[in-house]
C-alpha cells in the first residue's frame, strides 16, 4: 500500500472479527514499526503481544476492577486535565454515540461502551508497549507515539485494523499478573489489533481534521 494512501485511510477500529492474527504477521509488523526514529536512537519501546486465554484474563481483570469502581492507576499519565472538553473530542463522541444509537442519558449503553474499551474492543490480539523506567517517560512518550503510528500504518498492508487505546492499561497490575511485565517497566499504551468487522457501526465513523490554513503559519515564502 502506498504510504500516503495508508496515512489517509488509517482510522481507529472499534469492532473486530474473532479471527486470530497469525503470530508471524504480528512479528513482521513490529519489525517494520521499529524503523521509527527515536531520540538519541534509544529505541525505548518494548512489546508484549497478548492473545487467547491470556488476553481474556486481562479483559476479565479490567472489567472486575471497573465494576468495583476502582480508580485507574496507569503507569503513564497522558492527560493532565482529564475533565477537559476539547471541541474535536466532543465532536467525535457525539458522532460515535449517534452511530451506536446511544442516547445522552442511556447509562446502560454508555457503561457497555466503556466496558468495551477496557476489553480492547474485543480485538483478537493486543500489543502492549512498555518502556524502561531508567529513561524518563517525558523523553520517551514522543518516541512511543512514533512507533505506534508505524504499527497502525504497517497493519494496513495485512488488511488489519488497529486502535491505540489507553483504557486497557488503566489497571497495570492486571496486566502484570498475566504477562509478568516487571515493575521496572512503564506500561505506556496498548494497540488493539485484528481484522475489522465492517458491519460494526463504530467502524463507519469518519473524523474531520482542522484545515491546514487554521494551524499553519508561513514565513519567507514570497
Amino acid at each position: 500500500m502506498d504510504v500516503i494512501e495508508a496515512i489517509k485511510s488509517r482510522k481507529s477500529i472499534r469492532g473486530f472479527k474473532p479471527d486470530p492474527v497469525p503470530r508471524e504477521v504480528i512479528r513482521e509488523i513490529l519489525g517494520i514499526a521499529t524503523r521509527a526514529p527515536s531520540g538519541k536512537n534509544y529505541q525505548p519501546w518494548e512489546f508484549t503481544v497478548v492473545s487467547g486465554k491470556s488476553l481474556d484474563a486481562i479483559r476479565r481483570g479490567n472489567i472486575a476492577k471497573m465494576t468495583a469502581k476502582e480508580p485507574g492507576c496507569p503507569d503513564v499519565i497522558f492527560e493532565p486535565d482529564a475533565n477537559s472538553r476539547h471541541p474535536h473530542n466532543v465532536e467525535v463522541a457525539t458522532r460515535l454515540y449517534k452511530l451506536l444509537g446511544i442516547e445522552r442519558y442511556d447509562r446502560d449503553k454508555r457503561l457497555d461502551w466503556w466496558q468495551r474499551g477496557h476489553r480492547f474492543f474485543d480485538a483478537p490480539s493486543v500489543i502492549i508497549i512498555s518502556t524502561d523506567r531508567s529513561i524518563s517517560i517525558a523523553q520517551t512518550q514522543f518516541d512511543i507515539g512514533l512507533v505506534c503510528q508505524n504499527i497502525c500504518l504497517a497493519a494496513l498492508q495485512y488488511n488489519l485494523g488497529t486502535c491505540i487505546i489507553r483504557q486497557g492499561v488503566l489497571y497495570p497490575k492486571v496486566i502484570r499478573e498475566v504477562t509478568m511485565i516487571p515493575d521496572s517497566k512503564y506500561i505506556a499504551i496498548a494497540i488493539a489489533l485484528g481484522y475489522p468487522d465492517w458491519d460494526y457501526p463504530a467502524n463507519h465513523l469518519e473524523t474531520s481534521r482542522e484545515p491546514i490554513d487554521n494551524i499553519t503559519a508561513w514565513y519567507g515564502f514570497d
